[in-house]
């Protein structure tokens, strides 16, 4: 077999996925929040790059981000984009900051006894140092300290019982021991490690370890440091002095309880039905989570990406939240003037690469609001029962169908409704929330949406009467009635992702009710 050279010409087609591709890909299925600490990120890495000032910009940047858009805001029949400022010159405000750059190091920090410390740009609090007003203060010439100056840190669990202990006891072993065992305390209060574990890594007796327990089981909230649940609703109704023999009983069943054994309880714990009703609706006066008043923390709104509402003619508003928008500002000014200043060719191709990406970085941002303003008005047109009449007007929706009417991939729709949301007149929505499967229609007309079904089953449920609870057999014959061809394991689906009990637990839960009534 010989071997020989030759020069052949070959055509053929491939998919390259350049770094502007990927990073545009990556930065349509980001959050917000997500985007917001991406868009932090090349701030602080990509000279060229700055965030407006506040929530406003200076007036030059607006005439030149104007300038760039064509000079004019977009009109009422056009559709709404992105807050996104491209900016060729960046006006007065980079005046001071180049004026600085050029001035001597010694004019930049007066003397000043604190002139050469370093402050962290990322602290959460103003730290204001001067000869007139001291140290953290937060105010000038002798103001009143800023409002950050007065905020407290939320008290925690373990802060709260380690205050009680040290009031509780001055023993050193003591409060060594109650320090390990409120360690050992979880966010609902309750002893998360076996007493004989922590004698052991204490090398104490468990005897001991158990007494010191004890006192820790008297501190706030009640209940706090139980093992069980039986012993978090002991130690608490012994505080009510209402631990007698009958509710020692009831609390050590407490399976019965749950299975709302009515006629069980009655005779292990020898009272009538008034005695039981009172027993139980003490019960449920007591708190089986003493902990979570302190483990829950600071509640977070959710930001919706797009906001939709009604129009006076009938139709719908579809506007992106600027709340959710990144500004970022490409400073062409700036680069120019120091790319002049470059001494040699690796400075150059530094700063090429640097206005390179933050030009991609604000087209880009600039792609992805419009992507997500595109699919979110195919979903508010697909679903505009909903948006006019409530869940139950939820049609069949996948993502192929929004896909082909706006001439983009499965895939690109997929990642534009992940981790987004659509705010409405009622609530806030994620985007996969209106993707839904389709249900047959029993008379052969539209599918329905399983979403629907499901709140149609819940509205069922909720309507029905004491003495007519609805199994699941017979919530299919309902809803089958109504033109829903569901197979009874689907209904028993949909109502367990409801958490709905079964029929035979709804009915001791109204025979319980019934009694405390």
């Amino acid at each position: 077999m010989g071997f020989s050279q030759r020069l052949e010409l070959r055509q053929g087609q491939s998919l390259v996925m350049t770094p502007q591709l990927l990073q545009a890909i990556k930065l349509l299925q980001l959050s917000h929040l997500e985007l917001a600490a991406h868009v932090e990120a090349e701030l602080e890495r990509n000279p060229m790059l700055e965030r407006p000032e506040g929530e406003t910009v200076d007036d030059e940047r607006s005439e030149t981000s104007q300038s760039e858009s064509g000079g004019r805001e977009a009109g009422p029949d056009e559709e709404p984009v992105a807050d996104l400022r491209l900016a060729d010159e960046l006006g007065a405000s980079r005046t001071a900051i180049e004026s600085d750059l050029d001035a001597p190091l010694d004019n930049l920090f007066p003397d000043d006894p604190v002139a050469g410390a370093v402050v962290d740009a990322g602290d959460a609090l103003p730290l204001t140092l001067s000869p007139w007003t001291g140290a953290g203060t937060g105010g000038f010439d002798g103001e009143a300290p800023g409002f950050e100056a007065t905020l407290t840190a939320e008290t925690s669990l373990f802060d709260h019982l380690v205050r009680q202990l040290d009031l509780a006891t001055n023993d050193p072993v003591e409060r060594l021991v109650g320090r390990h065992l409120i360690d050992a305390v979880n966010e609902a209060g309750y002893l998360a490690e076996p007493v004989e574990a922590i004698a052991e890594r204490l090398g104490a007796e468990p005897a001991f370890v158990e007494r010191v327990l004890a006192r820790v089981q008297t501190f706030d909230p009640s209940g706090v440091g139980a093992r069980t649940l039986a012993e978090c609703l002991t130690i608490q109704l012994k505080e009510r002095n209402r631990f007698d023999p009958a509710m020692r009983t009831l609390v050590e069943r407490l399976d019965l309880v749950a299975k709302r054994d009515l006629a069980a309880l009655r005779r292990l714990c020898g009272v009538d039905d008034e005695d039981l009703s009172d027993m139980l609706a003490e019960l449920r006066t007591l708190d089986p989570k003493p902990g979570r008043a302190f483990g829950g923390g600071a509640v977070e709104v959710l930001t919706p990406d797009v906001l939709v509402r009604a129009a006076p003619d009938g139709s719908w508003l579809i506007e992106l939240n600027p709340d959710a928008l990144p500004r970022v500002l490409v400073n062409q000014t700036y680069y120019a003037r120091v790319s002049r200043a470059a001494k040699n060719d690796a400075e150059k191709a530094f700063l090429a690469d640097c206005m390179q990406s933050a030009n991609w970085l604000a087209r880009s941002l600039d792609q992805r609001a419009k992507t997500i303003l595109k699919v979110a008005a195919e979903i508010v047109r697909q679903q505009d029962g909903f948006f006019a009449h409530g869940v139950a007007h939820l049609r069949p929706l996948n993502l192929k169908t929004i896909a082909d009417a706006i001439g983009m991939h499965e895939s690109t729709v997929s990642r534009v409704t992940s981790n987004k949301s659509i705010g409405t007149s009622r609530g806030a929505f994620e985007m996969k929330y209106f993707f839904t499967a389709a249900i047959p229609s029993a008379a052969g007309a539209e599918a329905h949406s399983a979403e629907a079904v499901r709140h149609r089953i819940k509205q069922l449920i909720d309507a029905e009467r004491a003495d007519d609870v609805l199994s699941d057999d017979a919530l299919v014959q309902r809803l089958k009635a109504e033109g829903v061809d569901i197979a009874r394991r689907t209904v028993a689906k949909y109502r367990e992702s409801l958490r709905i009990p079964s029929s035979i637990e709804r009915r001791r839960e109204r025979q319980v009710a019934a009694v405390l009534r």
